[in-house]
């Protein structure tokens, strides 16, 4: 019945509000209980007994963890000695406790000797004959017959998931470093953090202690990991502070790989976040989600993939955002000088329906492994911008309104651009696709084939002045005015997703900001489980 393991000291006060601490310099027998407890309730006499034989020669804890239980139980069991007030559960949560009634048996020197969990008669029988034999004092009075040969014990309150967050959150090894604030008890939570900018014009959730300890249950990183650093103020973005603004934004721990991931992404230099946000053209992040995460998370790729009513999608997104703006210091008016904005400043992050087609998904054209779980950034200036198409019953006609919609990226004179675009093909329209054996590159070609247009149709005139300048063209041969001219610069700035309701022929696109080193590229990180 030896252990040697020190305990962690503590002081505990009783109900007349004297301290009581541990280690003293005697022996001390450590109970922990709770009045709600039967078992306890059954071991509440054997305590009392031992207290009873032992109390003039062992320190006696006995750590009950709500004050009106300790009052019941000190007067339910008549007992001599005081239980202490563990209602904060912080001796409770240091002793690691997960069942009550728990007793330590401890040498002068805080080691432990001996531990019993539960009641076992048997070992609360052995527990008191070895008190015995170290005291020299004769053992406690217990009619041992009576009681019953084994009883479970119950949850101690200290692993209460909800409690449990708290007690991680203020516990000395505590893995939290942000700066606290206190709210005034009169003050509305909700507002104060309105009032304090750290919102995106919707309420947030207050990222409390316990809040952000179960968030950060949801990946392995350390707390202060520095997992970038966000422009414009160049924040450090720890694993912490992507958990606080996970929480304001709604999101469940399981998420947290995926943000993790979103916030590699966008603070590469590919990327350009901060360009990205400052830009008066009103670009946003938008991210597509492969891989098997997209069913562990319960995301929304079907009807409805791109707007509201999915918890993951949304949230997810959200986060993002607000980890720029809170971290990062990207705020409207500052400098995020969006000419008009756009809804995808909110959220926008979606999977692709990878089962729904038999074409590669994104994630394994970009050269990843089927079974990856990955997410791709794109910035974004608008969209999704609704493609009809009801009446064709052709591949080639169905790429071809395709192609007729994308036009108006930019504006329909603007041609051989360099912008990413990304296009949501709904499943309908995939369907009619595969009729014709279309791939992701087929309809690729038919895109800057249908768009394709000679120089001399996209000069400025007196309807646009975009478009190739009248000086310009008017230094051209009539053969280098004929050239066409295709929508792209390259087939590799359209990318492909499926995603949408079975029914309904409406596919949609995402119209892209500059592209290149002075733009935004897209940017795609594994995600890692944990």
């Amino acid at each position: 019945m030896t252990d040697n393991r020190t305990l962690p000291a503590f002081t505990l006060a009783d109900p007349t509000g004297n301290e009581h601490r541990f280690p003293s310099g005697r022996h001390a027998l450590i109970a922990f209980v709770k009045e709600d407890c039967p078992t306890c309730n059954v071991a509440m006499p054997v305590i009392d007994a031992l207290f009873k034989a032992y109390g003039d020669t062992v320190d006696f804890f006995v750590a009950g963890q709500t004050i009106e239980g300790n009052e019941k139980l000190a007067e339910v069991h008549n007992l001599a000695g005081p239980i202490l007030d563990d209602s904060a559960l912080k001796v409770a949560f240091e002793y690691d406790i997960d069942t009550v009634p728990t007793l330590y048996w401890a040498n002068s020197k805080g080691e432990m000797i001996g531990e019993v969990i539960g009641f076992v008669r048997d070992e609360w029988q052995a527990l008191d004959a070895e008190i015995s034999k170290v005291t020299g004092s004769a053992p406690a009075v217990v009619d041992w017959p009576s009681l019953p040969e084994w009883r479970p014990g119950c949850g101690s309150l200290s692993v209460d998931p909800v409690i449990a967050d708290r007690l991680r959150a203020e516990a000395s090894n505590s893995p939290l470093r942000a700066r606290s604030i206190d709210i005034a008890p009169a003050d509305d939570e909700f507002e104060f953090m309105f009032d304090q900018g750290f919102t995106d014009g919707l309420p947030v959730v207050p990222p409390t202690p316990e809040r952000v300890i179960r968030m950060l249950s949801g990946t392995k990183r350390d707390a202060q990991d520095i997992v970038a650093q966000m422009p414009p103020n160049m924040g450090d973005v720890t694993v912490e502070k992507i958990a606080i603004n996970a929480v304001m934004a709604g999101c469940k721990p399981e998420y947290m790989p995926v943000l993790i991931a979103g916030i590699e992404a966008i603070c590469t230099d590919e990327f350009n976040i901060h360009g990205v946000m400052a830009t008066t053209m009103g670009a946003a992040p938008v991210m597509v989600i492969n891989g098997p995460i997209r069913h562990k998370l319960d995301m929304n790729m079907k009807l409805g993939a791109l707007g509201q009513g999915n918890r993951a999608n949304a949230t997810m997104g959200r986060a993002l955002r607000l980890i720029v703006r809170n971290v990062g210091g990207a705020e409207p008016g500052g400098t995020e000088r969006s000419t008009l904005g756009n809804p995808m400043k909110f959220t926008m992050c979606f999977p692709e329906w990878e089962e729904r087609s038999n074409w590669d998904p994104l994630h394994v054209e970009r050269g990843f492994e089927p079974e990856d779980s990955v997410l791709t950034v794109f910035a974004m200036t608008s969209g999704p911008t609704l493609i009809v198409d009801q009446d064709s019953r052709e591949a080639s006609q169905i790429a071809g309104s395709m192609a007729m919609s994308l036009e108006s990226v930019f504006h329909p004179k603007a041609h051989r651009v360099g912008i990413d675009t990304l296009l949501v093909v709904c499943p309908e329209h995939v369907d009619t696709l595969s009729r014709g054996n279309y791939s992701k590159a087929d309809l690729r070609r038919q895109i800057q084939a249908v768009t394709a247009r000679p120089l001399r149709e996209l000069i400025a005139d007196e309807n646009s002045g975009v478009g190739l300048k009248q000086e310009v063209a008017d230094t051209m041969a009539a053969e280098k005015l004929d050239r066409m001219a295709p929508k792209f610069a390259s087939e590799d700035f359209v990318h492909i997703v499926v995603a949408g309701s079975d029914a309904g022929k409406f596919s949609g696109a995402f119209h892209g900001w500059a592209s290149g080193e002075i733009g935004s590229m897209p940017v795609s990180r594994k995600i890692e489980d944990g």
